[in-house]
């Protein structure tokens, strides 16, 4: 009698997301075109397959202070997000920011002719027929947001840690007239406005929902910190997609099914 033996297929395990962790994504470097006529430099992260169910355009933290397109909690959302939530994520540098991609035309203007920065990533948007758009702003860029976001074109906006130093009562007035949903993410430890204030200061804009963070700071620095972050992005923009989001990736299949993770070195 012979013994027949049968060479089992290896299980993969399934890949942890990492902070340097790049998850599958059509990557294109894009141009944005500025009414004052500069030009503005981003990147769209696409899902692979299908199309997206939903499209953030993201505004940086404040460029002297070291934001630009590439701040982490925006590049950790491009990575992840196409592929665990099937989000479009435009990032791009405002006028007179700096980052491996690129320098932006123009000189940073404060938060005030960024206005038409704005307006760049909202035209290009149009153009791409992306759906379902919402701005995410980190800090400077709530800024942005809350001054020049209202526009009839956004679904709504998800703020990270919001200074409220350039944007003024009169800002957050347009925001509650404007009626669409903000979202407002504040650190328990943020230097520069705390859950208490931040829940006085939006009272004004009747479907903001603060949203306090135990342990965060205003960097949102560590992976906890970052996974919370997307948590609630996701949970808002995209009810559907169920969270906390996947800590793993499966890597690839012999058929080719699967793609690898990719890692940023």
């Amino acid at each position: 009698m012979t013994d027949l033996h049968h060479e089992e297929s290896p299980v993969s395990e399934p890949a942890a997301i990492r902070a340097t962790t790049m998850l599958p994504a059509l990557r294109e470097e894009v141009d944005l075109h500025t009414q004052d006529g500069l030009t503005l430099v981003g990147e769209l992260a696409s899902p692979r397959e299908g199309p997206p169910s939903a499209t953030l355009l993201t505004l940086h933290p404040l460029p002297t202070h070291g934001g630009y397109m590439d701040s982490h909690v925006l590049r950790k959302a491009s990575w992840r997000l196409p592929a665990l939530a099937g989000h479009a994520v435009l990032r791009f540098n405002m006028r007179g920011t700096t980052s491996p991609r690129g320098t932006s035309e123009g000189t940073f203007d404060g938060g005030v002719a960024e206005r038409l920065d704005v307006l760049a990533a909202l035209e290009f948007a149009a153009h791409r027929h992306l759906p379902d758009r919402w701005l995410v702003g980190w800090s400077f860029g709530t800024e942005v947001a809350l001054m020049h976001g209202v526009d009839p074109s956004l679904t709504g906006a998800i703020l990270l840690s919001p200074p409220l130093h350039r944007a003024t009562d009169r800002d957050l007035d347009r925001w509650a007239d404007f009626g669409r949903p903000l979202v407002v993410l504040v650190p328990e430890l943020d230097d520069y406005l705390r859950p208490a204030e931040a829940e006085r200061r939006f009272r004004r804009v009747p479907q903001a929902e603060v949203i306090p963070v135990a342990g965060a700071k205003h960097l949102w620095v560590g992976e906890p910190a970052v996974r919370r972050v997307l948590d609630e992005i996701v949970s808002h923009v995209t009810p559907r997609v169920p969270v906390p989001l996947p800590t793993t990736w499966p890597v690839p299949l012999d058929d080719g099914s699967r793609l690898p993770v990719q890692e940023q070195r």
